[in-house]
């Protein structure tokens, strides 16, 4: 048995030469439901795509073949560059063709032209931000360093965990600055340099014992206080930015018998939420 709305729908499209849209109209259903009744049915020529984007597009191809850039395709075809983009994406041009290295030299030019000022306002405003901020921390006392040497122990250092009580200071880091103001704080907490224990933490592909010297000397801390290196395993798959002679990798300081300054350092850390928490109500 026919279905009358399917033979309607059939009969705009062939005698009428109705689009979709309008069939949709006409009938009021869905565009979904029009398509499911027209299965089969070709389109009336009218509705289908000009082929004049199809010449530019084998136009824009054969420029392209040329070594013409997106943006030269553009303006001789008179579309826009994202549509010539769209077109010729397949086609990378040769990074060792001539003037392919002329345009990108002209376009850095062009760039650093364009941004330089730019950059010398923002370089200027990055050296006096940073002045502003040294200028705020004047001097140190001996407060200070305790608060600043918990905070970066909370963020940084090992913690105590419901399945693990933590009973000794253990931090790890790669930043000598701060691991310099961490011994600080040891050192005001009444522990010196010669008490902790220090490891570094490298891959296997770089040279640990030129680390091993490099801490050593820019930190001021007895060798023979230093254990054996951990090797991290190379993956020669990962893209690794840590390389070359500037990299030192981590060094862990482990404080033996240090569970009483553990605790000192979790009450004041709570002290500091506590006060937060009381500003902000």
């Amino acid at each position: 048995m026919t279905d009358p709305l399917a033979a309607e729908a059939r009969r705009l499209r062939v005698v009428e030469q109705l689009s979709v849209r309008h069939i949709q109209a006409r009938l009021g259903v869905g565009r979904d439901r029009v398509y499911a009744l027209l299965r089969g049915v070709p389109p009336p020529e009218w509705t289908r795509r000009p082929r004049a984007k199809d010449e530019l597009r084998a136009e824009a191809v054969r420029l392209r073949a040329e070594g013409r850039s997106v943006n030269d395709i553009a303006q001789r075809l008179e579309v826009a560059k994202s549509t010539a983009y769209q077109w010729v994406r397949h086609m990378p041009l040769d990074p060792d063709d001539a003037a392919a290295a002329r345009r990108r030299a002209r376009s850095k030019l062009m760039t650093d032209a364009r941004w330089s000022a730019h950059r010398e306002a923002r370089d200027a405003a990055a050296v006096a931000e940073r002045a502003r901020g040294a200028e705020a921390v004047g001097s140190l006392d001996e407060r200070d360093l305790l608060l600043l040497g918990a905070a970066i122990y909370w963020c940084e250092g090992a913690k105590s965990k419901p399945w693990r009580q933590q009973d000794r200071l253990q931090f790890i880091n790669s930043d000598p600055g701060l691991l310099a103001l961490f011994l600080r704080f040891l050192r005001v907490c009444g522990i010196e340099a010669d008490v902790p224990g220090y490891r570094v933490s490298i891959h296997e592909s770089a040279d640990a014992d030129a680390a091993v010297r490099w801490w050593v000397a820019t930190l001021d801390l007895p060798v023979e206080r230093f254990g054996r290196p951990t090797l991290k395993r190379h993956n020669p798959a990962t893209v690794r930015r840590n390389t070359g002679d500037d990299y030192h990798g981590c060094l862990m300081i482990t404080v033996p018998r240090s569970r009483e300054l553990y605790w000192r350092i979790e009450g004041m850390i709570a002290e500091l939420f506590r006060i937060v928490d009381d500003m902000l109500a």
